[in-house]
């Protein structure tokens, strides 16, 4: 059975491009008899508000979506996602980083990175607490919290090549080398959007991951981690971001227009749906 998800992250209020979202896995799942799921994805405690969560779910409804109960949110399962960091600790692929974001790109810069040498989540990092010995992290540990990272070559050795299945975009080879030894647990909280986000789609049994194509990118890390936690992997449809008239696509950073000042404006529900391409 296919089963599809919605995970928006309560930040600020839905705009067209998260009602695209929204009705594009809901219907992926109704036209195979499917599952819907929405999916709360609340682990940022400083930018996520609870307030923000009802607001979702009323503009969800508004447009005429069901969804299966309980809504996992993530704030709610650490311990999943910690789990899953031990398992990768155990492999040997997971280490403790404890580099600052100004520190990895001054090392990235220091080491002669061109500038476009960068990995979708900002510069390459060039593997400083990689070569820490086991004495030294344990000593660094007692001081202060690490990120986690993973040793990407290691993790490459133990996976062999990987690759997805993408509706849109067939077979898709996975370059981990793109990333670098990526963060999957941050020093304020034991996880990650690539781990929480794997281990809340095996968890949910979800086979059916679409989203839209700029985080595209980010399902080489995603496989990868399956790959080494033994998950299945899903099948994905990674889809085009719904854009305004002047080509800009919609994002909470640029002042998107929200389903909620529509709905006051008075736009009926058809009217969006219209909008957002459906």
């Amino acid at each position: 059975m296919t089963v599809t998800r919605f995970a928006p992250s309560p930040t600020g209020h839905l705009h067209l491009g998260h009602a695209y979202s929204a009705l594009f896995a809901c219907d992926a799942a109704q036209r195979e008899q499917g599952t819907f799921l929405l999916r709360i994805e609340d682990i940022d405690p400083f930018r996520c508000k609870p307030a923000f969560i009802d607001d979702i779910k009323e503009d969800l409804h508004w447009l005429g979506l069901q969804w299966l109960e309980p809504v996992r949110r993530q704030s709610e399962h650490l311990d999943d996602y910690c789990v899953a960091l031990d398992r990768l600790k155990d492999i040997g692929v997971a280490y403790p980083c404890f580099c600052t974001r100004k520190e990895v790109a001054a090392e990235a810069k220091a080491s002669g990175y061109a500038p476009h040498a960068m990995g979708p989540e900002g510069p390459i990092y060039t593997g400083t607490c990689r070569n820490l010995t086991p004495a030294q992290r344990a000593e660094r540990i007692e001081r202060e919290v690490p990120n986690w990272r993973v040793d990407i070559a290691k993790a490459q050795a133990i996976t062999g090549p990987l690759f997805w299945h993408d509706r849109a975009l067939g077979r898709v080879n996975v370059e981990l080398s793109d990333f670098g030894d990526v963060v999957i647990a941050r020093k304020d909280v034991p996880t990650s959007y690539h781990l929480s986000v794997t281990v809340d789609d095996h968890l949910q049994k979800v086979t059916l991951v679409t989203r839209g194509d700029d985080l595209a990118s980010a399902t080489g890390v995603h496989r990868m981690l399956q790959a080494l936690l033994g998950y299945n992997a899903p099948e994905y449809h990674h889809h085009p971001l719904l854009r305004d008239k002047d080509g800009r696509r919609f994002a909470k950073r640029e002042n998107a227009a929200t389903l909620r000042s529509l709905r006051e404006s008075g736009t009926s529900v058809d009217e969006v749906r219209t909008l957002a391409g459906f």
